[in-house]
């Protein structure tokens, strides 16, 4: 059986496939599954950024931790809490995220409280459009190569990685 494609189907067929909004932005590490990383662009000179995780989800019947994290365009990779106190907003390191059984956690920008992975030391400035491999290292999965992508709200207030992707 022969399949031919007339030029117009060769064209949606390419476009499809060239387009960005069809590429995977999911990682899997056995049961763990991490779902959108971003990060948002920083100023120059800025020595420091936020890496987030719309989602880990942990299909496993047991707990697993996050428990370390690199990426070779910052020095360091820090797991931080943050916490609204009244009007101040509090971040402190912390040695490990719980990924619940069969739960999930969120890693958001602008949640108020909650966590991210802060990049200390950076190289250069993180810019909009640019991407980057971290590694995050699990207690029970291991280590997870994931491609994080640098990108800006698409709308004024909204967190980068919110809705639908933007890339």
């Amino acid at each position: 059986m022969r399949f031919a494609l007339t030029r117009r189907t060769s064209l949606v067929v390419l476009a499809t496939l060239a387009s960005p909004l069809t590429w995977a932005h999911d990682f899997r590490a056995g049961d763990l599954r991490v779902d959108h990383p971003y990060a948002m662009p920083t100023r120059p000179g800025l020595k420091t950024g936020g890496v987030y995780l719309r989602v880990i989800r942990n299909g496993s019947a047991q707990t697993d931790r996050l428990v370390a994290a690199r990426t070779p365009v910052a020095e360091r990779v820090e797991l931080h809490q943050m916490r609204l106190d009244g009007e101040v907003m509090r971040m402190r390191a912390v040695p490990d995220l719980v990924i619940p059984a069969r739960g999930e956690v969120a890693l958001r920008h602008g949640s108020g409280n909650g966590h991210h992975l802060m990049l200390h030391g950076l190289k250069a400035p993180l810019t909009d459009g640019q991407r980057f491999p971290l590694t995050l290292v699990f207690e029970r999965a291991g280590e997870l190569e994931v491609v994080v992508w640098v990108q800006t709200p698409s709308r004024p207030g909204e967190a980068a990685g919110s809705g639908h992707h933007a890339h």
